[in-house]
C-alpha cells in the first residue's frame, strides 16, 4: 500500500466504491430488506473512507526516538469491521421459530470487506468481490427457489370416539410420501376426545405452499371435530 496518494486515486477508489455499494444495495431494496440501498451504499463507504484515511495516515506513524509510543493506524479498519457485527446483529429478528434477517446481515459484513478492499486500492480483488456478491445475490437465489428442501410442519388433530385411530391417521399420512418425525396423543375423558399431535417432515420446492391432500381427507373422516396444520419456516422457504 503507498503511503501517498493522489485525488486522482482516491476519487477511482471511491467511484468504485459507490459502484459496488449501489449494485449489491439495489438487491436488498428489491426484496423490501430493512438495509436497503443507502443502507449498504453508507456501510461500504464508511469502510472504503476508513481505509482511505488509514493509507493517508500511513506516512505519519512510527516510534520516535524519544517516545515508547507506536501508532497503529491499522486499528481504525479493524473496528470499521468489528463495529459491523452490532449493525448486523441489528436486522436479525427471531419470530417464534423464524429467524428474518441473516442474509441481509451477512450482506453488510460482505460489503463492508468490499469497501475495505477499493479503499485500500486493491481495485482488482474489490470489483472480483463485487462479481461474486452479485452472483450469490442474484443467480444463487434462483437457484435455490429450484431446489427441493425439507419442510416441516405440526398436525394437531382432534378426535372424537367415533374417529379414526391413531394408526389410521398415521397411514393416511404416510401413503402422501409425507414422514413423521414423532406423535403423541392426550385423553380428554370429560369430552371423551382425543388429541393427536404429529410432527411431519417432506421435501418440496419453496414456492409450493398448496396443503397436501391427506389433510382434506382427514377434514373429512368421520368423528374428526378440530384439525390445525401449522407449517414452519418461511412462506417460500427462505430469507430473499
Amino acid at each position: 500500500m503507498s503511503t501517498t496518494l493522489s485525488w486522482q486515486e482516491i476519487a477511482i477508489r471511491l467511484m468504485l466504491t459507490i459502484l459496488a455499494g449501489t449494485l449489491i444495495g439495489l438487491n436488498r431494496m428489491e426484496h423490501g430488506r430493512a438495509a436497503g440501498l443507502r443502507t449498504t451504499l453508507l456501510v461500504c463507504l464508511a469502510a472504503s473512507l476508513a481505509m482511505i484515511q488509514t493509507n493517508l495516515l500511513l506516512g505519519t506513524v512510527g516510534k520516535a526516538a524519544d517516545s515508547f509510543v507506536t501508532v497503529d493506524v491499522m486499528r481504525l479498519p479493524l473496528g470499521i469491521l468489528s463495529g459491523m457485527g452490532f449493525i448486523g446483529g441489528g436486522v436479525i429478528l427471531k419470530r417464534d421459530n423464524l429467524v428474518l434477517g441473516v442474509t441481509t446481515a451477512a450482506t453488510l459484513w460482505y460489503v463492508t470487506v468490499m469497501g475495505l478492499c477499493f479503499g485500500g486500492g486493491q481495485l482488482v480483488l474489490g470489483s472480483a468481490a463485487l462479481v461474486i456478491g452479485m452472483i450469490v445475490l442474484w443467480l444463487l437465489k434462483w437457484l435455490e427457489m429450484r431446489l427441493p428442501r425439507d419442510r416441516q410442519a405440526t398436525l394437531v388433530l382432534t378426535i372424537g370416539p367415533d374417529g379414526p385411530s391413531e394408526h389410521e391417521v398415521r397411514r393416511i399420512i404416510l401413503a402422501t410420501n409425507y414422514q413423521i418425525l414423532s406423535s403423541g396423543m392426550t385423553y380428554d375423558t370429560g369430552h371423551k376426545s382425543r388429541e393427536l399431535t404429529c410432527e411431519l417432515l417432506w421435501r418440496a420446492l419453496p414456492d409450493q405452499t398448496d396443503q397436501p391432500e391427506f389433510l382434506r381427507v382427514l377434514e373429512q373422516s368421520s368423528g374428526v371435530s378440530r384439525l390445525k396444520w401449522s407449517p414452519q419456516g418461511l412462506p417460500r422457504g427462505l430469507e430473499p
